[in-house]
């Protein structure tokens, strides 16, 4: 059975806090990638400012551990 793995604020991909590295890490995805969506999709909607979602997000994610990675 495969390990479960939980969203947390990356260590290898961390260029603030880590956020959209972790979600890369747990979507599989490029962190690269991630953090070009997320600009795009913050630009795009008036509603809510990516920088907002992001500080919530700093705050709620937990930090990587060392088991994060094994």
């Amino acid at each position: 059975m495969d390990k479960l793995v939980k969203m947390h604020r990356s260590r290898r991909y961390r260029m603030i806090a880590g956020v959209m590295g972790g979600i890369a890490e747990y979507l599989g995805w490029s962190p690269t990638l991630t953090r070009l969506l997320f600009v795009i999709l913050s630009c795009a909607s008036a509603a809510v400012p990516g920088i907002l979602i992001y500080i919530v997000l700093w705050i709620m994610m937990p930090n990587a551990t060392q088991d994060s990675y094994q």
